[in-house]
């Protein structure tokens, strides 16, 4: 990566306090970065009105925008995505090295495991301690807001690092897409942990990752950047995972009735509430209480726990911190009163997370009614509209397929192509609109002898639904779980 740095005769240093990519979010003293697809030259008039000092832009834009803005310093590169990377960390001073940073990628289970951390890390540290990054929220310390990216691009992921920094956070945990990976978002990071779940095939389209090859080997590269690789032996491909890891210094690793991993959990018992098991953490042991069902939680907990390890954190916090983990949209329960009508909310949104969702909840529930309610998303991961239905087939009793984030497409045709991916005759139904497909749901649980479950899977805590009008606003699947659960109590009190 060339980089030079352009700027008028004579003219003084010039000091930067931070990055923007956004011209309407300019703070005084920012290197704004000329970035996007969709980037006009104007926006770089109006970021240096709100302040900006200097630019950085690619050769291909350099002298177009040496016209509009003569006398502002610009740095000019032949790669802008590592350079706005690299010059955001030492812009905002290079927070990661007085603050433990701990990256989490895999194909599921990445939200989870860093609430259960979070969870884990204020346990033994205070509520409010711990910061996050990632799906559903970010919080620096400084403030807390909605994600609108897994990973942010690096103005905004090294500011929130900086936030933690200021605030004396004890830690950041952040959850690092494959995306952000591939496209140096999390370029230059120092990492005290990167941990890898597992990997399966997801992500793969056009728009996103050209085959498996690239979405695997993008993942991996979160070794390049960390102290302690922490890597889950159940992983498929686990020794490539492996090999891989030997880039950083240190591996450690886990992994369900494992004894040679430094995590390992044995003697597992399955309730309604979750999962309990024995959790041996190097030389230490303890019994934990998962509010979660099934195996793919203990082994997200195993992943939290070396971590908090590596912090410094003993066995009994762990134990009461992943107890008391609570993640937004995910493995959400809604119990009716009489205990006949439970609904689950879960993100789960692929092959990987479909699987091990629904065996779960099977294994915890074996006698209940399951009616499953999802969609897939339109423009990318093809592959979920052929593996969804054709999993969820395996577990639940009925499918009713809806939207989900349907995009540029008609989510009529998505759901008629995810049809042919059931088995013949196997009970579903269609209903386009989520809040009458959840209805359904319902209404067929309620129609159902003994015990029943309604499963709203892939959206969570979201309330928008991506269509070809942009994102329009609708009700959560949390808020409809709780809705059908209501009205349930309501009728059976009555």
């Amino acid at each position: 990566m060339g980089v030079l740095v352009v700027g008028a005769p004579g003219a003084a240093a010039v000091p930067v306090a931070g990055t923007s990519c956004d011209s309407r979010t300019v703070s005084p003293g920012d290197l704004f970065v000329c970035k996007g697809a969709a980037f006009k030259p104007e926006f770089l008039a109006k970021a240096l009105d709100a302040g900006a000092v200097a630019y950085l832009c690619d050769r291909a834009h350099a002298d177009e925008l040496a016209t509009i803005a003569p006398q502002a310093p610009a740095l000019v590169t032949d790669d802008l995505r590592p350079a706005m990377a690299l010059a955001s960390a030492a812009a905002f001073g290079h927070p990661d090295r007085d603050l433990p940073v701990v990256g989490i990628t895999g194909t599921k289970g990445k939200t989870t495991t860093a609430y259960m951390l979070r969870s884990i890390i204020e346990e033994a540290r205070g509520e409010g301690s711990c910061g996050i990054i990632g799906t559903i929220e970010t919080y620096d310390g400084a403030s807390e807001e909605p994600s609108h990216n897994t990973t942010p691009e690096p103005p905004d992921l090294w500011r929130h690092l900086a936030n933690a920094r200021d605030a004396r956070l004890a830690a950041m945990v952040m959850e690092v897409s494959s995306q952000a990976l591939k496209y140096d978002r999390t370029l230059g990071v120092g990492l005290v942990a990167g941990c890898f779940l597992n990997i399966g095939l997801d992500h793969i389209s056009a728009v996103e990752h050209a085959d498996f090859e690239d979405y695997f080997s993008s993942k991996l590269r979160i070794f390049s950047q960390c102290a302690n690789a922490v890597v889950n032996l159940d992983s498929d491909h686990a020794d490539r995972v492996l090999n891989a890891a030997s880039a950083a210094p240190r591996t450690l690793t886990f992994g369900v009735r494992r004894p040679e991993a430094d995590a390992w959990a044995d003697d597992l018992v399955t309730s309604e509430r979750g999962v309990s098991f024995t959790l041996h953490l190097f030389d230490e042991k303890d019994r934990v209480d998962l509010p979660f069902p099934g195996e793919f939680s203990v082994s997200n907990a195993l992943c939290a726990a070396l971590v908090a390890h590596l912090l410094g954190i003993g066995v009994e916090d762990v134990a009461r911190g992943l107890s008391r983990t609570r993640v937004p949209g995910r493995m959400e329960f809604h119990r009716s009163n009489d205990g006949q009508l439970t609904a689950v909310v879960d993100y789960a949104h692929n092959r990987l997370s479909f699987d091990a969702l629904l065996s779960g909840l099977r294994e915890a529930y074996p006698d209940a009614r399951m009616i499953a309610v999802f969609g897939a998303v339109g423009g990318k991961a093809l592959e979920r509209r052929h593996d969804l239905p054709e999993i969820a087939a395996r577990y639940v009793d009925h499918v009713v397929l809806t939207a989900d984030d349907p995009w540029t497409e008609d989510p009529a045709d998505i759901c008629r192509e995810m049809e042919r991916s059931l088995p013949a005759g196997f009970p579903h139904d269609v209903v386009i609109d989520r809040e009458q497909a959840a209805a359904r749901a319902f209404e067929l649980a309620e129609a159902a002898p003994g015990r029943s479950m309604v499963l709203l899977l892939a959206k969570g805590h979201e309330r928008y639904q991506l269509t070809r009008a942009g994102f329009e606003p609708c009700a959560s699947d949390c808020e409809l779980a709780a809705r059908g659960v209501a009205a349930h109590d309501a009728v059976v009190g009555a």
